[in-house]
């Protein structure tokens, strides 16, 4: 039986709308997967080091890999599209940037994965995007749905719907 899976996605370099075409293409092609829905896409404000305003979307995937074989995947993905990882620079600007936000109702928590991702609840960029395609999933530890998390978050940065093409 496939896995469900909500991936956050964002860009802040180059072509933002165009890299985050071609990586919601390159998940969609992942063996044994396929994207249920995708959301709008969103403009956001930056945080930590980025200057440059970022471009989210999320999107829910059906997949046969385990949540570690996903996020192998995911990186993959984001190192043939350029990603360049600097060390000790977190939320620094990035050509595409993946996330596995929740994976069915797991939680895991290993040294290079944690499910479900540890900054949905403070991060409005990531729960716009993910209530329009998930509004009824629940968060496994907190217990309310992403809808819920959204109406309380704290987050005041700011996140535009973007107009369709």
């Amino acid at each position: 039986m496939p896995h469900r899976a909500f991936i956050g996605v964002g860009s802040n370099l180059g072509d933002r709308k165009a890299n985050i075409a071609e990586a919601l293409d390159r998940a969609g092609k992942l063996a044994g997967s396929r994207i249920v829905r995708t959301s709008s896409l969103y403009e956001s404000e930056p945080h930590g080091n980025a200057k440059t305003w970022f471009v989210n979307a999320a999107f829910e995937l059906e997949t046969e890999f385990s949540a570690a074989e996903l996020l192998k995947r995911l990186k993959a993905i984001e190192q043939v599209m350029g990603r360049k990882r600097v060390k000790g620079k977190k939320w620094g600007s990035r050509i595409i940037d993946l996330d596995i936000l929740f994976f069915d109702s797991q939680v895991v928590s290993s040294r290079t994965l944690k499910i479900p991702h540890p900054e949905v609840p403070r991060r409005r960029f990531v729960l716009l995007p993910l209530a329009e395609v998930a509004p009824q999933v629940t968060h496994p530890e907190l217990g309310q749905t992403v809808s819920q998390i959204l109406a309380t978050t704290k987050d005041t940065k700011r996140v535009v719907l973007m107009p369709p093409h």
